[in-house]
C-alpha cells in the first residue's frame, strides 16, 4: 500500500464519519462535507491503486526483458 492509498483511506473514513455524525445532529453541512471528503479520499486511495498497479506491471516488464 503507498502514501495516496493511505492517506486517501483515510480521509474517505473520516469523511464518512463526517457524514454520519452530520446526518445524526440534522447538520446538513457537515454531512455534505462529510460526503465530499470521502468522495476524495477515495478518488485518492483509487489514484494510488492504479499506480501501485502500474508500476508493478512496470516491474513485471522489465523481469521479463532481463529473461
Amino acid at each position: 500500500m503507498n502514501k495516496d492509498e493511505r492517506v486517501g483511506k483515510k480521509e474517505e473514513i473520516k469523511g464518512k464519519i463526517k457524514e454520519k455524525v452530520g446526518h445524526a445532529v440534522g447538520n446538513p453541512d457537515l454531512e455534505e462535507r462529510g460526503e465530499n471528503e470521502a468522495r476524495a479520499g477515495k478518488a485518492q486511495h483509487d489514484f494510488g491503486t492504479a499506480k501501485r498497479n502500474l508500476g508493478e506491471a512496470i516491474e513485471e516488464i522489465g523481469e521479463k526483458i532481463k529473461k
